[in-house]
């Protein structure tokens, strides 16, 4: 088993609204392992790239624990944030708006290396070096953000974020913005430079054909809590949580000779604003009972598979 590299202990971010307290990441708790790629999934507003975002610092935490390395990094000051960025870093989803317009190519992936106190008669060939390894031609150098193509841009973006060797990189929807082949070739990038030095990933996605190639375990997320956590394999293989279940049901399949039973849900999703104690899928679940008004936690109900689930046993695989 890999050794841990980042542990969340019972983690919270909430926002001030006028009608009370937004709770965007509700208690969660999890592992990553050095090396390994955990994939966070769930609807759009669930709370996933808050969740990515808060564990780096771009937004501080309401409540709980962070632990990267065996330190406590809930809190820190802007020197020790400093010397955590060279080692905790993120890619974001839209490569064209996360990248400076009035930057080239060259400038952008060089300004981490400067603002680490990279020597500077080094400064350009690490960069060369960072550039080939996303496999951004020579010849783009130069080039502005507008004059290139989306999976350039993300390369690009990809390399700013590995330019300092970091051990964790928070990857929030890397490939929503691209063409489906384009897809395939970010994430293989990604892959192959996981397997070159070891980077540790939290791959934040909506699209679970995506997340299932790429991650070694599974958090499914739902109105900013974790309802269900396991291996990639175990998750599409046995589905406990109702939720779960929903999300892959919606999978396109090419199978023709085995249709598979879409399960549409039913009901109204509640506020996550000041949400009330219990179940926050209750409201859409086929199976809630009185039982599902009480505060629900993560069990385990088998091998490294966690349920926040009254009925998982009853529900089942």
């Amino acid at each position: 088993m890999a050794k841990t590299l980042i542990e969340v202990k019972h983690l919270k971010k909430y926002f001030p609204t006028p009608k009370g307290m937004l709770h965007a990441v509700d208690d969660v708790t999890f592992s990553i392992g050095e090396g390994q790629t955990m994939g966070v999934v769930g609807e759009s507003g669930c709370g996933k790239s808050t969740l990515g975002r808060t564990l780096i610092h771009l937004y501080e935490s309401t409540d709980g624990q962070i632990l990267f390395k065996g330190k406590d990094i809930t809190h820190v000051g802007k020197r020790k944030l400093h010397e955590l960025r060279k080692e905790m870093q993120i890619i974001f989803q839209d490569p064209f708006a996360s990248l400076n317009p009035r930057m080239t190519v060259q400038e952008t992936i060089m300004e981490p290396l400067e603002l680490a106190g990279y020597h500077k008669s080094k400064l350009m060939d690490k960069t060369e070096e960072i550039m080939d390894m996303v496999g951004i031609d020579e010849r783009l150098r130069h080039s502005y953000p507008h004059e290139l193509d989306g999976g350039r841009r993300q390369r690009v973006g990809i390399g700013r974020a590995l330019a300092l060797d970091p051990a964790f990189v928070v990857c929030d929807e890397p490939v929503s913005a691209l063409d489906v082949s384009i897809q395939a070739q970010v994430l293989n990038l990604l892959q192959d430079l996981q397997a070159k030095s070891g980077v540790t990933y939290m791959f934040v996605t909506h699209d679970l054909s995506v997340v299932k190639h790429i991650s070694d375990y599974i958090c499914v997320m739902y109105l900013g809590q974790l309802v269900e956590t396991t291996t990639s394999r175990e998750l599409f293989a046995h589905p406990v949580h109702p939720y779960t279940k929903a999300l892959l049901s919606a999978i396109p399949s090419v199978d023709i000779h085995h249709k598979r039973e879409r399960i549409l849900l039913q009901g109204e999703i509640v506020s996550p604003v000041e949400p009330k104690p219990g179940c926050r899928f209750a409201a859409r679940c086929p199976y809630a009972t009185k039982q599902c008004q009480e505060p629900q936690q993560l069990r385990e109900i088998g091998k490294e598979h966690f349920v926040s689930c009254c009925r998982a046993e009853e529900i089942g695989g």
